[in-house]
C-alpha cells in the first residue's frame, strides 16, 4: 500500500505539515511587526485576556512601585516601533492596580505600547517621601522616576490627584514627553496661561461630562495648551475610566495613535 494512503502516512503528513506551520508562522508575524503594522484583532484580544502585569520597585531616595504590561513576547520591555512607551499615575482614592484591573495595561500591550503604572509616594506599595513635599522635589521625583523605568519620551496619564505632579513637570520639561493625557487633574489653575501657552506637548483633555468641578476647571485652563484636543465622556462623572472604560480607552488610543 503506497505510503500517502495508508493511515500511517496520513498521520506522519499531518505532523509535516503541522511542524512546517510552526516554523513559518512566527517568522511572518515578526515581519508583520517589524514592518511597523498594528498588532490583529486575534493577537490584540489574546493580550487582554492572557496578560500578566510584571511588577517591582524602582530604586532611589524615593522608591516607586509599579506594574507593567510590555508589548512584544514574553514581555520584552519595549514598545513597537514608532510607538511611544506611556507611563500611568493614579488619583487619591486608587493605586497602579486601578490601572491593571480595568485591563487598559494589557489593552496598551495589545496595541503594541509599553505600559506601566506606578503607586505615587505613600500609596498603594510605594513608601511616604518628604521629599515630594515641594513643587520642585515632585519634578525632581518624576524626572527619576523616567530614567528608573527607561523611558525617554513617554506619554504620561495624569488623573485627579496627579496633576500635583504632572503639570510642574510639563511646564518644564514637556519637551521630554511624548504627550499629556489630563484626565482632570488638580491644579490646573496654579499656572497662567501664558505658561501654558509656551508648552508644544501634544495633549489630551479628557473628562466626564458629570464631571462639572475638576472637569470643566481642567478644560478651562488647559485649553491653552497649543497642542491640544478634547474628548468628553458621555454619563460618566469625575473617574470616567471606571464608569465609561470603553470610551475612555477609545479616546486614549485614538489619542496615542496620532502621535508622531
Amino acid at each position: 500500500m503506497p505510503l500517502a494512503r495508508s493511515p500511517l502516512g496520513l498521520l506522519l503528513l499531518g505532523v509535516l505539515f503541522t511542524f512546517l506551520l510552526y516554523l513559518l508562522l512566527p517568522a511572518a508575524q515578526h515581519g508583520q511587526r517589524s514592518a511597523g503594522s498594528r498588532p490583529d484583532k486575534a493577537t490584540r484580544d489574546w493580550w487582554v485576556a492572557n496578560a500578566t502585569a510584571r511588577t517591582g520597585m524602582a530604586a532611589g531616595e524615593a522608591p516607586v512601585f509599579y506594574r507593567e504590561v510590555s508589548a512584544g513576547p514574553r514581555g520584552s520591555g519595549t514598545a513597537g516601533p514608532g510607538r511611544p512607551d506611556v507611563l500611568f499615575l493614579h488619583g487619591q482614592a486608587f493605586t497602579s492596580k486601578t490601572w491593571e484591573a480595568l485591563g487598559t495595561l494589557a489593552l496598551l500591550a495589545g496595541e503594541g505600547y509599553r505600559a506601566v503604572a506606578i503607586d505615587l509616594p505613600g500609596y498603594g506599595d510605594s513608601p511616604l517621601a518628604e521629599t515630594v513635599a515641594t513643587v520642585q522635589g515632585r519634578v525632581a521625583f518624576l524626572d527619576h522616576v523616567l530614567q528608573e523605568l527607561g523611558m525617554q519620551r513617554p506619554v504620561l496619564v495624569s488623573p485627579s490627584m496627579s496633576g500635583r505632579f504632572v503639570l510642574p513637570f510639563l511646564l518644564v520639561q514637556g519637551d521630554r514627553l511624548a504627550g499629556f493625557v489630563s484626565i482632570a487633574p488638580v491644579g490646573t489653575k496654579d499656572y497662567t496661561a501664558e505658561q501654558y501657552q509656551r508648552v508644544q506637548t501634544p495633549t489630551l483633555i479628557l473628562y466626564g461630562d458629570r464631571d462639572t468641578r475638576l472637569g470643566s476647571q481642567a478644560l478651562q485652563s488647559l485649553r491653552h495648551l497649543p497642542g491640544h484636543r478634547v474628548a468628553v465622556v458621555p454619563d460618566a462623572g469625575h473617574a470616567c475610566y471606571l464608569d465609561k472604560p470603553e470610551d475612555f480607552h477609545r479616546a486614549l488610543l485614538g489619542f496615542l495613535r496620532q502621535l508622531k
